[in-house]
């Protein structure tokens, strides 16, 4: 019985981990201005169809990261730092064209029959831009495939273990996937209870916190590259 409760306590703490590690870096509530600033010109329903296809873009991208990504970064060869400079590039590039759009407000588009109707998106093209910019790197950037590669990075030693273990960091995944969802689903009614004025100081300030982000990953792998050169010169040969 003991062993039981142990058991279900550490399932319990893997799947807290991995929604407190990851939950707060992928911050789905921070992100819904500028979803919502990225999708004005879709309808209800295909903001909706886009919200449910960048959470599940997420929750495999992060699963992936937790689970296989570590063996895939030594595949090729790379760093956790040179995939933290190469993000940060493009998060700095996607906050930097956000805090310099237009002064204006993301209105949200309506299934109205009297409105004239905006140009309709292809399945295809939607299913594009729920992966590329929406999910990655707005969602999952490169701060939060580097919490997913460090999760995954230990595995537990035996099989029953290890399943358990990817068990658990998958339930996790699944909850900030759903918050992720959530957030996004529902962007208009969250920003229409801030107003046209509140909506776009929202906006505005999550641009600059996003490019923010996007420097200090950056730096972060920046910092890295340079402290591995370091030991790599000073290491005995």
């Amino acid at each position: 019985m003991a062993l039981i409760i142990s058991a279900l306590l550490h399932f319990g703490s893997v799947v807290l981990l991995a929604v407190g590690a990851l939950l707060p870096i992928v911050d789905p509530l921070g992100g819904a201005p500028i979803y919502l600033a990225m999708t004005a010109a879709l309808t209800h329903d295909q903001r909706s169809r886009m919200a449910k296809d960048v959470a599940i873009n997420s929750f495999l991208l992060l699963i992936a990261s937790a689970l296989i990504g570590a063996y895939v970064l030594d595949f090729f060869g790379l760093s956790i730092p040179a995939v933290q400079v190469a993000g940060g590039i493009v998060v700095c590039s996607i906050g930097w064209s956000l805090l310099n759009s237009p002064s204006t407000t993301p209105t949200v588009k309506r299934n109205d029959s009297n409105a004239t109707q905006p140009p309709q998106c292809g399945p295809d093209e939607l299913s594009q831009r729920a992966f590329y910019p929406m999910t990655m790197p707005l969602t999952v950037g490169p701060g939060s495939i580097s919490v997913a590669l460090t999760l995954g990075a230990n595995p537990a030693p035996g099989l029953r273990a290890l399943l358990a273990t990817a068990l658990a960091q998958a339930i996790g995944i699944l909850i900030v996937a759903v918050g992720v969802y959530l957030c996004y689903r529902y962007a208009d009614r969250i920003l229409h209870r801030l107003g046209p004025t509140g909506t776009s100081v929202v906006v505005r300030l999550s641009a600059f916190i996003l490019l923010c982000i996007g420097v200090q990953i950056g730096w972060n792998g920046i910092h890295g590259l340079i402290t591995g050169s370091f030991r790599a010169a000073l290491a005995p040969s």
